[in-house]
C-alpha cells in the first residue's frame, strides 16, 4: 500500500528550472503530486541568493530507501553534486536542487533520518508543510502541523521571512 510522503525541495541556482525539472521527473515517476505554495527565503548558513522552496505530497508505492535514491538521481540529473563527506553530506553553500525525505507516512527511522528534523527546525520546511497537511501529526511530537507551525510562528517570530513567490509550478 502506497505511503503519504511528503518531500521538501529548495533551489537558489536557477531555482525555476529545478523545482520544475524536479517536479516533472516525480510526477513522471509516481504520479499525482500536491505541491505548497513555493517560498522564496533567505539562505541559511552560508551568503548566498534566496532559495526558492516547495513541499509536494505523493503516494509512493516504493519504500523509503528506494524513494531516497529515485530523489538523489533527480538531484543529479539537475547537476547536483554531493562531496564525499559521506551520507549525502555537502558544506552549506548554493545548491542546484535539494531534495529532501520528509515524512513517509508515520515512520521513525533514525538511520533513514525520518522524519526529518527540518521539519521542525526550518520554516521554509515546516510552513508550506503545515499549509499542504495541516491536520497531519507529526509522528514523533504527537502534534499536527498546524499546531507546530503556529508554535514555532509565536516562539520565533523571526522564523521567516518567508515569502511568496509568483505561482511558478
Amino acid at each position: 500500500m502506497p505511503a503519504e510522503t511528503f518531500v521538501g525541495a529548495g533551489s537558489n541556482i536557477d531555482p525555476q528550472r529545478h523545482l520544475r525539472a524536479a517536479l516533472a521527473a516525480i510526477r513522471d515517476r509516481f504520479g499525482a503530486v500536491t505541491t505548497s505554495a513555493v517560498y522564496r527565503s533567505a539562505a541559511v548558513g552560508f551568503s548566498g541568493d534566496d532559495f526558492l522552496n516547495v513541499v509536494m505530497r505523493l503516494q509512493a508505492p516504493v519504500g523509503p530507501a528506494e524513494l531516497q535514491r529515485f530523489l538523489t538521481r533527480v538531484e543529479q540529473a539537475c547537476g547536483r553534486q554531493r562531496s564525499a563527506g559521506g551520507a549525502g553530506a555537502q558544506p552549506m553553500g548554493p545548491r542546484v536542487l535539494d531534495l529532501d525525505l520528509l515524512l513517509y507516512g508515520s515512520l521513525v527511522d533514525p538511520d533513514l533520518r525520518l522524519p526529518r528534523h527540518d521539519v521542525l527546525r526550518y520554516a521554509f520546511v515546516l510552513r508550506p508543510l503545515s499549509e499542504l497537511a495541516p491536520r497531519l501529526v507529526h509522528p514523533v511530537t504527537g502534534r499536527t502541523l498546524r499546531a507546530e507551525w503556529q508554535a514555532a510562528a509565536a516562539r520565533s517570530p523571526g522564523t521567516g521571512p518567508l515569502h511568496l513567490t509568483a505561482p511558478i509550478l
